[in-house]
């Protein structure tokens, strides 16, 4: 079965959102109504193949059903992609003051399932945005630990998880300085990884993970390999 990483990423991209969405003033009045209806509609198409492809996951369907919902989702991912592309290169980035919550989210949703390549492009971007109080603190920590592990380096904030391909078990993409996680999570607005972790259904023992850290250091070496 293939490891499919993308059915993570959803879950905490939805937990972040929860705790950092007091951050926005926003008055609908403001916004940009054409590119709200448009960014709204894609971040729609973004999550409806995911949540059929989640449940599938979860009630364990036969293989080509798994394989099916991939290809559609990813189908969709591309088309979403070259759709933000020409937003953000006409408009930059536009923020939850703008367009609304959804429709701000959808740009960082469909960058959070692009290629690396993309994601490295677009993260100086993000980065700014967050400084401008345009993106979650919280979404820039997910896309930041997201490029780190994609280059096969350890992950600053702990909201990857990964699945063992054997064991089917989730387990947390090696993190950086374990021991000080949760103070990096707090300043960016994410919830503390005991919390996060029974949010996705795992659990955090700090001690433990920090002695399992140099096996799961050579499991996330067979999936991703440092440039």
């Amino acid at each position: 079965m293939r490891k499919y990483i993308l059915l993570v990423t959803v879950t905490l991209t939805s937990i972040a959102v929860q705790a950092q969405v007091t951050s926005f003033n926003i008055d609908s009045n403001k916004f940009i109504k054409p590119l709200t209806k448009t960014l709204d509609s894609i971040y729609i198409e973004d999550q409806k193949p995911r949540e059929a492809f989640a449940q599938a996951l979860k009630r364990k369907d036969p293989q080509p059903v798994v394989d099916s919902l991939r290809k559609i989702m990813l189908t969709k991912d591309h088309e979403n992609l070259e759709k933000v592309n020409a937003i953000i290169d006409k408009y930059g980035w536009l923020g939850p003051e703008q367009v609304g919550l959804n429709a701000s989210q959808a740009l960082f949703l469909v960058l959070q399932h692009a290629d690396l390549a993309t994601q490295k492009k677009y993260l100086p971007m993000i980065r700014s945005a967050e400084k401008r109080g345009q993106i979650l603190s919280s979404n820039l920590a997910i896309m930041e630990d997201r490029v780190q592990m994609r280059e096969g380096k350890k992950q600053p904030y702990g909201s990857q998880a990964i699945r063992d391909p054997q064991s089917a078990q989730l387990y947390f993409y090696p993190i950086e300085d374990p021991d000080h996680v949760d103070e990096r999570r707090k300043s960016m607005g994410l919830i503390p990884m005991d919390q996060y972790a029974k949010a996705m259904e795992m659990t955090w023992d700090l001690e433990d993970y920090k002695r399992k850290l140099p096996e799961f250091e050579e499991k996330a070496k067979k999936i991703f390999k440092k440039p």
